[in-house]
């Protein structure tokens, strides 16, 4: 899958895993975080990348569609550049239906 996302936040977690260095933090904040043109958003079977991002070790992945709002987001925790974080990633837009559809057809066939 290759979508554009709307709004992505990453941070650390779990709070007792190892702290992100402020580079990382930095890298992050200017890339994605604090960055508010949209990013583009490539799923593989069991890896997300997020613009220069390879996330991986993908666990408890949440899909939604938040009642009242014409959105989609993913939430997951994953590891990059061997520490931790949790991942939202948001899409909105007349696609973001489908996109939904898409997430769930792939979070079902590849049992993560």
């Amino acid at each position: 899958m290759h979508y554009l996302a709307d709004k992505v936040f990453v941070h650390h977690w779990p709070k007792d895993s190892p702290i992100w260095s402020d580079s990382l933090q930095q890298k992050l904040d200017v890339s994605i975080n604090k960055n508010s043109n949209k990013k583009e958003i490539i799923i593989d079977y069991d890896i997300i990348q997020i613009e220069n991002f390879k996330f991986s070790s993908l666990q408890k992945i949440g899909i939604s569609v938040p009642f009242f709002k014409e959105e989609c987001t993913i939430i997951f925790e994953s590891q990059f550049e061997n520490v931790f974080a949790h991942v939202h990633i948001t899409i909105r837009g007349d696609n973001f239906i489908d996109i939904f559809n898409q997430l769930i057809s792939w979070k079902n066939k590849s049992d993560l």
